[in-house]
């Protein structure tokens, strides 16, 4: 007997295509994940690595802490090196 002579069974089909779309969605689910998180260049956000008006990063909700409160952390949304003394447009106080 060939596989050609093999009848699937719908419960069978139905349980294999559920299977690959949930792959499908779970394979999309974390493309999207890594590019919502995708950091913006600080140029576009206007970084700098001083203080403007008295707002700090190290104040701000988007700021992470880095080893000390003197060492450079990084931000949920800008690239790179964050200077927990520096500033940008996406600041938002704690």
């Amino acid at each position: 007997m060939s596989i050609k002579d093999e009848k699937i069974s719908r419960r069978t089909f139905l349980k294999g295509s559920a299977m690959l779309a949930s792959i499908g969605v779970v394979a999309a689910t974390g493309a999207l994940s890594r590019s919502a998180y995708a950091g913006v260049p600080k140029a576009a956000m206007q970084y700098q690595d001083k203080p403007k008006n008295g707002q700090h990063c190290s104040n701000c909700i988007q700021f992470v802490p880095g080893a000390s409160a003197k060492a450079a952390g990084k931000c949920k949304l800008v690239d790179g090196a964050i200077s927990p003394n520096g500033w940008c447009a996406a600041y938002s106080a704690k």
